[in-house]
């Protein structure tokens, strides 16, 4: 099943959705995974495919001020790479890397700044998955191509920003 983002997980064969989204729930950018990958390799990537174009003249923007992500994308070279972007991360930390890092006392270093106000902000990326999952096929993987899956899943995100209320675009 190599290509097809098809893989065993709990439930079974199952794709993984990596989504990057803006500040209003819309999709900006997307990536297919196998089930049992895992997320945090698939950050840079999906910032990577993230391209915004300007008003007026210049080269599209790539890089966005803030990334808001959950656990799963929470690893000391995920936020070195940020850093070395420029871009600034919120996400809890997780568990085994507090322990871990209290483990080795003072040379574990401070822990990563996590302001909880900006992460309550992450509920935008669960709401579009919701509304992605309203379309049956990308809910139920119908498509067993992974090519003609992403198709669908960029002709949701699509719908999704041709709904958008003209009004709360910038």
């Amino acid at each position: 099943m190599a290509g097809e983002a098809l893989g065993r997980s709990r439930g079974g064969l199952t794709s993984k959705i990596h989504l990057a989204v803006d500040g209003r729930g819309l999709p900006m950018a997307a990536l297919l995974t196998a089930g049992q990958a895992g997320d945090n390799p698939q950050l840079l990537p999906l910032l990577d495919a993230v391209s915004v174009t300007r008003i007026g003249p210049g080269r599209p923007r790539q890089r966005p001020n803030r990334v808001v992500a959950d656990k799963a994308y929470s690893h000391p070279s995920t936020r070195a790479a940020l850093r070395a972007r420029g871009i600034a991360f919120t996400s809890p930390e997780r568990s085994d890397q507090l322990t871990h890092r209290k483990a080795k006392g003072s040379a574990g270093g401070r822990p990563p700044v996590f302001d909880q106000q900006i992460y309550a902000g992450r509920n935008v990326v669960e709401r579009c998955f919701a509304r992605l999952k309203q379309f049956r096929a990308l809910a139920t993987r119908y498509a067993k191509r992974a090519a003609y899956y992403r198709a669908a899943l960029i002709l949701a995100a699509v719908v999704l920003w041709l709904r958008e209320d003209p009004q709360d675009r910038p």
